[in-house]
């Protein structure tokens, strides 16, 4: 059998889509297949691009295993473009000169960024957002002008799309102020409704990005220097530019098509039939490309149904008898940390529809089923602020919804939603056409067990991920009917649960991640095994987080030991034992607060928190705290944060005990203990209750005889009251309990679930819990006594010892180059006596009172 020669013109998402594809199904090696992209790269997430401002590299970026191209049945020309197509001689024209022959062609060239015909449009300082390039020229260049502003590089974004909040978020990223200008009336008009566009506009500019829509820009008018420097609008107004992001919107690149003679559709696109096949059988067309005639001859400019052109035009060229049956424009992002989705009939076009919302302007959440007039049958949906039911929503088009939909929409926790199982049929990964019914089958007739193989088998949520907590308890679910242990693995890389992981650590004396997941895992890691072997770590030895390979493993507040505010700067929280503060530790945080320009409050934990330091001034101001006597409160780890009291019996008049000294203890026992998620405990002097001890973690309660101990109680989204673990406990008595009952917690409690879900789910609950720490069924409570003691032995506070280490000292700069720099960015206005972050449009209007403060350290 002779060999099939397929030439891909375009290195893509979607290219990459059909390579993989036809090599894993090629079983016979009927095909070679030469692709060639115009650029220096091989196929990358285009998606991800804004991860790039992160620190991803552009290898990060790449699709697949790098082997893919080792493969002797493919080669992938970088850098070279095909020019033209000879139909007649089925051959293709280089760039480099060359020709390339083909039995079969597949146009893969995907879109470009379109701008609209504004004078200045070419101006230096204007980019568009499509590429790897340039994302790399648009970072090089605010930056060069960052070095050199003594004020913040001017950003603005003309299209309020997914790319143009995209890239909005890449110019904050970059220290750039970031206005968004939308010619529609609000964001994301294809997405979202006129209320969903206004509660996304409230929480982008909470993140500190202004939004003009219902405007239209005419002219990028050039600066002295000739760069871009003023945007024009045509409704005459006017707004100061260093850089402007050109995200209108995309258009086909069908020029090849074109100029071979191809029918192209009205719009743009070549067109393509259901089959993936132009009008010459010898050519496909696929991804954003073409239009299909299943899309009204339309582009769709979206991963999934590309893929599934991909797909369906492999299984032709292999005999089958796939077709394409039109895009699934259900999306789901995360654009600047905000959740946006919408499904199906989210406009309710459908004649009688009922539409269900849920509107919450405090938190920014809106949420919208779309039902038939029956309200049973779900139609659409949209969510802005909050998806979480998106997932399992979303495949449940056209199929009836148990019980009130409401349930589904409402906050969780407020009612109990309905048991839901999907269809067979029901499209669980859009990315790649998975469906519930292939999930089942994989698990109950592939011998997928496990995540990681069900994955591998169906292909699902190896794409944008979001399908991948519907994957997981899909196969729970079949695993159960059939008998079979469910996996309660960590992640892909770890077999184990977090406890089983726990204690493996523990016997095993691992003490750094590389040997951990040498011993137990595979991969590399992710952002959900690296901080739960962190917190192991840490909660285990008790050594530096910072220490070691740990520093790489932390999350954000973490790596730099204080919580990250919106506007990019710091809070610093020193710890406040029970509330208890002498006047002149009480002075030098005032000072601490004058000196360096610090917004401060008192919290509700019985502390003052210090809000605007930037990264650099971070160690500074913790030697001045230090040197007073203070140390972190931990306000940025899962671990103990504060123990909240009353004044006791030292001076109400209703005390029974010493409720201030007990908080006091409590907190200098517990610091620094690293644990599932954060801890509060609360320690009331009587029956009356003020520190709302029943609402903490653990909570002590005075009585005539001790201390009633409860615990797992807890506030936040689901807040639950502690119950009672022991009565009249004794001060000794009450410490012994807690300890044992907290190690316990840090042993078997999952990654970031609080104790009073542990609790519930514990097998036996409090009941058997107390039966472990009190009884001791388990005879463990020796091991229990000694991994406390072992915590109190070696506790040293985190600030100071990043202040002793010239090393970690290195890492609190905000740039590398100009590690005394401040950041530009940061702007601050006059509120009720102090500074706050200035909002977009104060700076934009330049009602700026209050600059960053800068400290001159002098010996």
């Amino acid at each position: 059998m002779s060999t099939q020669r397929i030439v891909v013109v375009g290195a893509g998402m979607v290219a990459h889509r059909f390579v993989t594809t036809l090599l894993e199904r090629d079983g016979a090696g009927r095909f070679e297949v030469e692709v060639y992209g115009e650029e220096d790269y091989a196929p990358y997430d285009r998606v991800a691009l804004t991860s790039y401002f992160q620190g991803t590299s552009a290898e990060g970026l790449l699709l697949g295993e790098p082997s893919l191209w080792e493969d002797p049945r493919v080669t992938l020309h970088r850098g070279v473009r095909v020019e033209s197509i000879d139909r007649e001689a089925r051959t293709v024209a280089t760039s480099d000169g060359g020709e390339a022959g083909y039995d079969h062609l597949v146009l893969a060239t995907g879109s470009y960024a379109w701008a609209p015909p504004v004078p200045g449009v070419d101006l230096p300082g204007v980019f568009m957002y499509r590429t790897v390039d340039d994302v790399a020229r648009l970072r090089e260049w605010v930056e060069t002008r960052q070095r050199f502003f003594n004020r913040p590089v001017r950003g603005a974004v003309i299209g309020g799309g997914l790319l143009g909040l995209e890239a909005a978020g890449a110019l904050q990223s970059l220290g750039a102020t970031s206005t968004v200008v939308e010619f529609a009336p609000r964001l994301m008009a294809l997405q979202v409704d006129e209320s969903g566009g206004e509660a996304l506009k409230r929480l982008i500019e909470k993140l500190g990005v202004t939004v003009r829509t219902g405007v239209a820009t005419s002219e990028v008018r050039a600066d002295r220097d000739g760069n871009a420097g003023t945007l024009v609008f045509a409704d005459g107004g006017e707004q100061l530019v260093d850089v402007v992001v050109f995200a209108t919107g995309i258009r086909p690149r069908d020029n090849l098509g074109r100029d071979a003679g191809l029918v192209i559709g009205e719009r743009g696109g070549i067109v393509v039939d259901d089959t993936s096949l132009t009008a010459d059988p010898a050519i496909s067309a696929i991804g954003e490309c073409a239009a299909a005639a299943a899309d009204g001859h339309l582009s769709v400019g979206l991963i999934a149904p590309g893929n599934t052109m991909a797909d369906v035009a492999v299984d032709r060229l292999l005999g089958g008898d796939a077709v394409y049956m039109g895009a699934d424009t259900a999306t789901k992002l995360k654009l600047l940390g905000v959740d946006v989705a919408s499904f199906g009939d989210a406009f309710a076009t459908t004649p009688g529809a009922l539409e269900v919302v849920y509107s919450d302007p405090f938190s920014g959440a809106y949420k919208k089923l779309v039902m038939t007039d029956d309200a049973s049958t779900l139609l659409g949906g949209m969510f802005v602020g909050d998806a979480s039911a998106y997932a399992t929503l979303r495949p449940m088009i056209g199929a009836t919804l148990p019980g009130d939909p409401s349930a589904w929409i409402l906050p969780e926790g407020a009612v109990e939603r309905p048991d839901l199982e999907l269809p067979d049929a029901a499209t669980v990964c859009s990315c790649n056409n998975v469906t519930a019914g292939a999930i089942r089958d994989a698990v109950n007739h592939d011998g997928c067990h496990d995540l990681g193989a069900v994955k591998s088998c169906t292909k699902a949520g190896t794409a944008c991920g979001s399908c991948l907590p519907l994957v997981k308890k899909i196969m729970g679910a079949e695993l159960e009917k059939a008998g079979l242990e469910v996996s309660n693995a960590l992640c892909e890389h770890f077999a184990m649960s977090r406890a089983q992981l726990f204690s493996a650590i523990q016997v095993a004396d691992l003490r750094t991640f590389s040997d951990v997941l040498e011993r137990f895992g595979t991969g590399r890691g992710c952002d959900i095994c690296k901080p739960t072997v962190g917190s192991i770590l840490a909660s285990l030895h008790n050594e530096h987080v910072l220490g070691g390979d740990r520093a790489a493993l932390q999350d954000t507040n973490d790596r730099v030991m204080a919580n990250m505010q919106k506007d990019g700067t710091y809070s610093v929280v020193p710890r406040i034992p029970g509330g208890e503060i002498t006047p002149a530790k009480l002075m030098v945080i005032a000072q601490v607060a004058e000196d360096f320009g610090l917004y401060t409050k008192i919290t509700g934990g019985q502390r003052i928190d210090l809000f605007g330091a930037r990264l650099e001034q971070l160690p500074q101001i913790w030697k001045r705290l230090v040197d007073a006597g203070m140390e972190s409160g931990h306000a940025y780890g899962k671990s103990l944060r504060t123990v909240k009291s009353c004044v006791g019996s030292t001076w109400c008049r209703y005390g029974v005990q010493d409720s201030a000294s007990m908080s006091i203890a409590l907190e200098l026992r517990y610091r620094g203990l690293r644990s599932p998620h954060k801890i509060k405990l609360g320690v009331s002097g009587c029956a009356r209750e003020c520190a709302e001890a029943r609402g903490k973690d653990v909570g002590l309660i005075a009585t005539e005889r001790g201390w009633n101990v409860y615990v797992g109680g807890n506030g936040g989204f689901t807040p639950a009251h502690a119950d009672l673990l022991v009565a009249d406990a004794s001060d000794e008595e009450a410490f012994r309990v807690i300890d044992r009952y907290l190690m316990l917690y840090i042993r078997t409690a999952d990654r970031l679930q609080r104790t009073a879900a542990w609790q519930a789910e514990y097998e036996g609950g409090l009941d058997e819990i107390r039966r472990v720490v009190v009884e001791d069924s388990l005879g463990i409570c020796a091991e229990l006594d000694a991994h406390m003691a072992h915590h109190l032995d070696t506790y040293e506070d985190e600030w100071k010892a990043v202040l002793d280490d010239p090393e970690r000292l290195r890492q609190f700069t905000s740039f590398v180059n100009a590690p005394d720099q401040a950041d530009p960015s940061l702007a601050y206005v006059e509120q009720r006596g102090q500074r706050r972050p200035a909002t977009p449009a104060e700076r934009e209007s330049g009602a700026v009172l209050i600059a960053p403060a800068r400290l001159e350290v002098h010996s």
